[in-house]
């Protein structure tokens, strides 16, 4: 007969870490699904307008939609991955991302919209709780992490953007199908991602319970300049895609050709974009990677005001490329370092992402009303100047050897 003593000492039977390798994987395939149900719509947005019968306010609604549901929820998704986990609450990210996906391919008007802002909470999600995970799991490779999956990030971007009409035409899909098929890589990702809900010890949900972030993350001078360096670069990204092509087209750059230079602009972002978090790892502080990044943005916009030197434009966007593609990176990669534990990343991630995205939302709307009431590109420019010259000084601030 056994002895009960010693059936109690033996210690329970733990669930397996899953390897490293596989976490990798999973957080890679997270961000494929991150940005490209958002850029496949660009170019299918003719197609939807004329397939439904939407006007131009609705179509441009398509785009501004997730943004409205990245500066919503970003606040909220700290609280949910700290009662569910994290694993369990990106698995949920993940699977409204596909539930959002399925409702907006299929034909509707209703169904259309209600698909993109359950795609928007599904990012929002992942967006905020991600930095947070590479900080847990990954801590001395965190910005070489990040580099990885915001470069992966901004790579399906392109590549969602790139493929969207090869697949409505060519593939003959349809706006339906080529929308539809991005559900593929989330139901990828999320096979991926279903071993992590079986880890344990090292796991996120135990972390968090273990460290309370400091009160008045909302007080903090830190936070604030972290949130407004996220917040103002991404003004001055969603500005340049919504608008770029037309600035352009002002020049005389006719509208293929306008598309394929912003194209190049987004292929310039990936190495810099990849660069930025790992040189910032290697510093004691990012103020001067701030101020760089700020000068090349400031440069970028100011050249486009000049007119009729073809070789000028070039390296405006070359320089507007590498500012937006370091800049992200950088944003994020402060989200990491300028906190102590995993969930104040998680608080802040939230805190910056919500106000960065509702500048996000309200810049490409902003600049439109400038150049209707000025019917000039020259104003608009000049505000997306002073945004730069905005940028430098709250990455001052973010750059600073400081935790919040």
């Amino acid at each position: 007969m056994s002895n009960p003593a010693l059936a109690e000492a033996k210690p329970k039977a733990q669930p397996a870490i899953p390897n490293p390798m596989l976490i990798i994987a999973g957080i890679i395939l997270i961000t494929f699904t991150m940005r490209s149900p958002i850029t496949s719509v660009g170019p299918l947005v003719g197609s939807i307008r004329t397939d439904l019968g939407l006007s131009n306010g609705m179509s441009g609604m398509l785009t501004t939609v997730p943004l409205l549901a990245f500066a919503l929820l970003s606040p909220l998704a700290p609280s949910i991955g700290h009662r569910l986990g994290t694993e369990r609450t990106l698995l949920a990210g993940l699977l409204t991302v596909l539930l959002g996906i399925i409702l907006r391919s299929s034909g509707f008007i209703f169904t259309l919209f209600v698909g993109t802002a359950f795609i928007g909470a599904g990012i929002a999600i992942c967006n905020v709780l991600l930095p947070g995970l590479v900080k847990q799991r990954f801590p001395q490779k965190a910005g070489l992490l990040t580099s990885v999956y915001t470069t992966t990030m901004s790579m399906c971007a392109a590549i969602a953007s790139g493929v969207s009409i090869p697949l409505e035409k060519g593939a003959n899909l349809g706006w339906q199908g080529s929308l539809a098929f991005w559900a593929i890589v989330v139901v990828i990702a999320i096979s991926v991602w279903l071993p992590q809900l079986r880890s344990t010890g090292k796991s996120i949900a135990s972390a968090t319970q273990k460290s309370t972030p400091k009160k008045g993350l909302w007080r903090s001078a830190l936070a604030w300049q972290v949130t407004l360096f996220m917040g103002l670069q991404s003004f001055l990204f969603y500005c340049t895609i919504a608008w770029l092509p037309a600035i352009l087209q002002q020049h005389g750059i006719s509208q293929t050709n306008s598309g394929w230079l912003l194209s190049l602009v987004q292929a310039i972002s990936l190495p810099a974009s990849f660069l930025a978090p790992v040189l910032a790892s290697r510093f004691r502080d990012q103020r001067l990677m701030t101020v760089v990044i700020g000068l090349f943005s400031l440069l970028g916009c100011a050249g486009l005001l000049v007119d009729g030197n073809m070789f000028l434009l070039i390296i405006c966007l070359v320089l507007l490329g590498l500012a937006q593609g370091a800049s992200i990176s950088l944003a994020l990669t402060f989200i990491v370092i300028r906190t102590e534990n995993v969930r104040e990343a998680a608080e802040l991630s939230g805190m910056s992402q919500s106000v960065g995205y509702l500048l996000a939302a309200f810049g490409p709307i902003f600049i439109g009303f400038v150049f209707d009431l000025t019917h000039s590109w020259s104003v608009p420019l000049v505000s997306l100047i002073i945004v730069s010259l905005l940028l430098i000084f709250a990455g001052l601030g973010a750059g600073r050897n400081q935790t919040v």
